[in-house]
């Protein structure tokens, strides 16, 4: 038999049992509780590096389900457990695989940005920032969760849920990349799945790598009369940036380079001290990312290296070049187990598998080699990352279908890795 026809059957087999259709009527029931959830969540403001107060609504919720080992960890991650009755599992239950499903906490909104939802009189759309990005991504994370545990659904490999910091910006994936470098779990997680926004069909299975530099020219500054002739740090940054812009850029790969933010300067008559832009480079390949890089420190390095030579001596600008982002790229294989899983899970509720390229929390466990999809959590959105970003549920229902089964699925072969899972799901109480 094919592996796409094995998908098939087991996604079949699986969506046939008692226990799974209780998960998805209680899905469809309390459709009026996700929402609620969506609103609390994001009423609640959580900046990148600021999302302590959405950790601690999140740990308490992980509580309140009944999940286990719902702790903290050292990056301010919120991670819990749905285990296996661990009656039947041996001594070494604590180096099992796990599969790992997460949503991100983080907003792109700074500290200070009213968030307040404002919900539509004459549809179901709820308007605010971060109502989709992620809200509705971490309201799926719980909406899981508790149709697990009110239907007794025990799996047969732990499942970790993690409500994770940093995915944002300078976040650069940091909740993400410690659980895969640092967390007490970085050896056991055997697939991931991260929750992101909005939508039922799309799925990010290639993994946009990006560098990000923070470049800085400094010089000795002045008066803009008296010390005219010194270097302008300014002058010498728009120089070299004006010098990038020419810069010949592949489409295959496709590569893009963005300079996002420019600062300097104190006022219209003084020669600035220093001036600093922020570069953002992007492709789908790992090697054309990093050529692309060193072209562009490059052309830095020469454009103040030519500035130096007739300035000479102590007025000679310096550069500096600092890394605040580096998101890995990669891509899921496409005869991967967990793709399989995800087309049979499609083909079972008649929806069309939509592969992606994008920036996620995926790109930290594909370039490690572990099987990981970014998928969305059903609904729709738009105005993302802006203050006008809005979302409607309508639809969810079947995007947390998709969700379930994938990962119930995933977490079978997770525990019977050598041969055909048998989804061995038991009820109990919870």
């Amino acid at each position: 038999m094919s592996a796409t026809a094995s998908a098939q059957r087991r996604i079949a087999r699986l969506a046939s049992l008692p226990a799974v259709h209780r998960a998805f009527h209680w899905l469809h029931l309390h459709q009026p509780q996700l929402r609620q959830w969506q609103l609390e969540i994001v009423r609640i403001p959580a900046p990148t590096f600021g999302e302590s107060a959405r950790a601690a609504w999140f740990l308490e919720r992980f509580h309140q389900l009944g999940l286990t080992n719902v702790h903290r960890d050292g990056a301010g991650n919120i991670l819990a457990e749905l285990n296996p009755d661990r009656s039947l599992l041996p001594a070494s239950y604590s180096l099992l695989p796990v599969v790992l499903l997460s949503a991100h906490l983080d907003t792109v909104f700074p500290a200070g940005t009213s968030v307040e939802p404002v919900e539509a009189r004459d549809s179901p759309r709820i308007f605010a920032p971060g109502i989709c990005d992620n809200a509705a991504g971490l309201t799926a994370l719980l909406a899981i969760a508790a149709s697990l545990r009110h239907t007794g659904i025990v799996p047969p490999a732990p499942v970790l849920f993690a409500a994770n910091v940093g995915e944002e910006g300078e976040g650069d994936l940091h909740g993400m990349r410690h659980l895969f470098e640092d967390g007490s779990y970085r050896d056991r997680i055997a697939a991931t799945l991260a929750l992101e926004g909005s939508g039922t069909s799309a799925v990010v299975t290639r993994a946009l790598g990006s560098l990000r530099f923070r470049v800085t020219i400094t010089g000795p500054g002045g008066h803009s009369w008296s010390d005219y002739g010194a270097p302008n740090p300014i002058l010498i940054l728009s120089h070299a940036l004006a010098e990038v812009s020419k810069l010949e850029r592949p489409s295959d790969p496709q590569t893009t380079i963005n300079v996002g933010h420019i600062s300097g300067g104190t006022s219209i008559n003084s020669i600035p001290e220093s001036a600093t832009a922020l570069l953002d480079i992007r492709s789908s390949d790992s090697r054309q990312l990093a050529a692309t890089a060193a072209q562009v420190q490059q052309l830095f390095e020469q454009t103040v290296a030519s500035a130096s030579r007739r300035c000479g001596g102590n007025l000679a600008p310096k550069l500096g070049i600092e890394t605040i982002g580096d998101r890995p790229a990669a891509s899921l294989p496409d005869h991967s187990p967990l793709l399989q899983t995800l087309r049979a899970v499609d083909r079972h509720l008649s929806l069309r598998t939509e592969p992606r390229l994008g920036s996620t929390d995926a790109n930290i466990p594909l370039s490690r080699g572990v099987p990981a999809i970014a998928i969305g959590s059903g609904g729709i959105g738009g105005g993302i990352h802006t203050l006008q970003e809005w979302y409607d549920p309508t639809g969810r229902e079947t995007a947390l279908r998709r969700i379930l089964l994938t990962l119930l699925d995933t977490a079978a072969l997770a525990a019977t890795p050598s041969h055909e899972p048998l989804h061995p799901y038991t009820s109990s109480t919870p």
